[in-house]
C-alpha cells in the first residue's frame, strides 16, 4: 500500500501505511493546540482528521475569512488498536486519548464519512418570506428590519428604520436571522 498525502487541513493528511484493521479514534488536545497536535502527529506518520469550517469574521470592516474548529479541543486519528499509544500520549499538543473503561474507543467509520460530507456540502442559506421580521447582526449590535427580497444567492434587500426614515439596504444573508418568538 502506498502513502497518501493531501494538503488541506480539513482533509485527511497522512504519511502512514494503514491496513483494513485500522480505526478512527478521538484525541483530546490541549486548549487551542489542535493544529500543533495535528502537525506533530503527522510528523510521526499518523493519519489525522481535524474538521474545520470557514467562517467570515464580520466584526472587522475588511471582512476576514477565518477557519473555525468544528470540534474545538479534539481531533481524530486513524491507527490500528494493536499499535503503541505511547507516542500519541507524549505528543506536543495532545492532552489524552478519549477512552471508556481505560480502553480507547473507536469512532464509527460512518461518522467520519458523514462529517466529511457535511463539510463538503454548501452551507444552506436561510430563506425568508417577504414582509418577515428579521434581525440584522453587525458586530456587537442587533437591529430589527423587514425582509423585502433576495438580491442574488448570498445577499438580501431589507427595509431598515433609521432616524425615523425607512431605508432599503442590501446586505449578506449571513448577517440576518429570524426574530426569536417570545416564550409564553
Amino acid at each position: 500500500m502506498s502513502p497518501v498525502r493531501t494538503g488541506a487541513s480539513s482533509e485527511t493528511r497522512t504519511m502512514s501505511y494503514l491496513n483494513d484493521s485500522s480505526n478512527w479514534y478521538l484525541i483530546q488536545t490541549k486548549p487551542r493546540q489542535e493544529s500543533r497536535a495535528e502537525e506533530h502527529l503527522i510528523r510521526q506518520h499518523f493519519e489525522c482528521f481535524r474538521p474545520i469550517k470557514p467562517v467570515v469574521e464580520s466584526a472587522r470592516k475588511p471582512r476576514k475569512l477565518l477557519e473555525e474548529e468544528l470540534f474545538p479541543g479534539y481531533l481524530f486519528i486513524r491507527m490500528d488498536q494493536a499499535d503503541s499509544w505511547y507516542p500519541i500520549r507524549s505528543t506536543r499538543g495532545v492532552c489524552r486519548i478519549v477512552a471508556f473503561g481505560g480502553a480507547p474507543c473507536p469512532v464509527p467509520p460512518g461518522l467520519i464519512t458523514q462529517i466529511r460530507r457535511r463539510l463538503a456540502a454548501p452551507e444552506p442559506q436561510p430563506s425568508f418570506n417577504q414582509g418577515e421580521q428579521v434581525v440584522v447582526r453587525t458586530g456587537t449590535s442587533e437591529l430589527q428590519a423587514i425582509f423585502l427580497s433576495d438580491d442574488g444567492e448570498e445577499r438580501a434587500v431589507i427595509l431598515l428604520n433609521l432616524l425615523q426614515r425607512e431605508q432599503r439596504i442590501s446586505l449578506p444573508k449571513s448577517s440576518l436571522s429570524r426574530v426569536a418568538m417570545p416564550a409564553c
